[in-house]
């Protein structure tokens, strides 16, 4: 790999058109303009399981709840907060109820790290989905006002017999985000996904963002996507959520 390859960075419909099933998905990163932190997340599902779900707000994030509770048969990995707000404005992403964790973890002084050496790779035997993860620190001292964390948890054999933890520490650059998901595409078992978060352009313009986001991924299995530009020297944030079943409806 050459140094331009190394620092190359891709919209994100290239990244995803020929993955039919990326799973679930954070984007961290900066906008173009470098006024906002950038933070979306999307989830997408092949059973009538995983797909009878919706994301909701909350005073503190969003939470995921089923669409058709009549229709639900196991909420442990599908029902979860997805996204929370610390106390001090840091904000935590997951893919899974590891948010509650680092939730809990960090309001006590401890650490993104700390939180996820208490966790592993879910136990949806044989995918061992992995547990991705993001967390933006905003700090007025430091560059640009924030940085930000990602991690994912993966299962280092075929059988969930141990579990590998990845993290990765990132500076904001303007126009640059990281994106970080389950899956390298579809099949059974499911490929976890492998390498470095990719990088990803970020607009300035939210809808713009949201709409290129929603639109890329695979019609049949997208379930929802939550978007959220937090001015870095306001606080202020902008929010765009998206439900399938509530378009479907319209």
């Amino acid at each position: 790999m050459n140094s331009q390859e190394t620092y190359e960075i891709q919209s994100f419909n290239d990244l995803v058109k020929n993955n039919p099933y990326v799973g679930r998905g954070i984007i961290i990163g900066m906008t173009e303009d470098s006024k906002n932190v950038v933070t979306a997340y999307f989830i997408m599902g092949r059973s009538e399981n995983s797909r009878n779900r919706v994301f909701r707000w909350v005073e503190d994030g969003i939470i995921i709840e089923p669409f058709d509770e009549s229709k639900v048969e196991d909420p442990s990995l599908i029902i979860y907060y997805p996204l929370k707000d610390l106390p001090n404005g840091d904000i935590i992403v997951t893919n899974g109820n590891q948010t509650d964790t680092i939730y809990d973890v960090m309001k006590e002084g401890g650490s993104f790290v700390d939180a996820l050496r208490l966790r592993e790779f879910e136990p949806d035997d044989p995918n061992w989905t992995p547990r991705i993860s993001g967390i933006i620190n905003f700090d007025d001292e430091i560059y640009q006002g924030f940085t930000y964390s990602m991690s994912i948890l993966k299962s280092g054999d075929p059988k969930g017999n141990s579990c590998n933890r990845f993290f990765y520490e990132y500076e904001p650059v303007p126009g640059l985000g990281h994106f970080l998901h389950t899956y390298m595409g579809d099949g059974n078992p499911l490929p976890t996904f492998t390498g470095e978060p990719e990088r990803v352009t970020i607009p300035s313009d939210m809808v713009q963002f949201s709409h290129e986001i929603w639109n890329s991924l695979n019609k049949d299995n997208k379930i929802s996507l939550y978007v959220r530009y937090s001015d870095i020297e306001t606080g202020e944030c902008e929010e765009i959520l998206i439900n399938k079943h509530e378009q479907e409806e319209e």
